[in-house]
């Protein structure tokens, strides 16, 4: 038994000191996983236990000012992150085919690497969402895709942190940032009524395309030839990706698709393929 204890040390330690990036290992939260995990954890039990339970007997929090900032707030690191990725990265010499992580401390990978554990912030950051949720007590809202998404993306991105801080896996926090900017914009403008939710459907839309853009730079890293960059992360985020597809594509079938038929249905228009089409 021992034995056993002391491998596991021995291999957590390789993990955790000898296989990180040292450049990112003092960085706010990236020392060794345990942090994270426990945000995390928390997160998971604030959501599904401590919030509902606390709130069981309050009236709903009203959070629209606080959520309002929190938008805007989203929307400004989103273009900065955004704008850093394409400056130092996508628009200038990073291939979409695959781009091996710069490891050195040039001052240009050293960024690189600075705004990925931005990225990272962000995510832990974004658990905010279902906080807001639980404290309005719209319980309804938290779906399983929802929970599993933020809990994914924080812990994730903790990962590619300590391991991969630039490089191949930066494209998916590049267009995710773009996303976040058009999703967070379009919750601040219907928050302050500036604009009504006609767009909403697009966003997920824009989601979806989002995952299939990942998937294919995913498929393209796992058929060419080695570069440098780890390909076992295309066999966790090409699956990964395809769930992600399902989920959304569910979620989106049954908010735009199933249940505007439904309705048509109901005023005598269910068997018009004319209107079908145009919703």
């Amino acid at each position: 038994m021992a034995t056993l204890i002391r491998r596991i040390y021995e291999a957590y330690c390789y993990l955790n000191d000898e296989l990180a990036d040292p450049r990112t290992q003092d960085f706010f939260l990236m020392r060794s996983p345990w942090a994270c995990l426990a945000i995390v954890g928390f997160y998971l039990y604030f959501v599904h236990e401590l919030g509902p339970n606390l709130m069981a007997k309050r009236k709903p929090f009203k959070l629209e000012r606080v959520m309002q900032i929190y938008n805007a707030v989203q929307i400004v690191l989103c273009a900065y992150v955004l704008h850093k990725a394409l400056t130092l990265a996508w628009l200038r010499d990073y291939s979409f085919y695959c781009q091996p992580v710069d490891y050195s401390y040039d001052p240009r990978a050293l960024e690189i690497a600075r705004t990925v554990w931005m990225y990272f912030i962000m995510k832990v950051f974004d658990l905010l969402d279902t906080v807001f949720f639980v404290l309005r007590k719209k319980q309804s809202q938290i779906s399983f895709l929802h929970v599993y998404h933020h809990a994914g993306m924080a812990f994730g991105t903790w990962v590619a942190t300590k391991f991969l801080a630039g490089g191949h896996i930066t494209f998916l926090g590049t267009i995710n940032c773009f996303v976040h900017v058009v999703m967070y914009s379009y919750y601040l403008a219907t928050s302050m009524r500036i604009s009504s939710p006609w767009w909403k459907k697009y966003i997920t839309q824009l989601q979806l395309t989002q995952f299939f853009l990942i998937l294919v730079h995913y498929v393209v890293l796992a058929w060419v030839e080695d570069c440098g960059f780890p390909k076992w992360t295309a066999a966790v985020l090409i699956p990964q990706n395809l769930f992600m597809i399902v989920l959304f594509g569910d979620f989106y079938y049954k908010a735009y698709v199933k249940k505007p038929r439904s309705k048509l249905a109901q005023n005598g228009f269910g068997g018009s393929s004319k209107h079908r089409t145009g919703m």
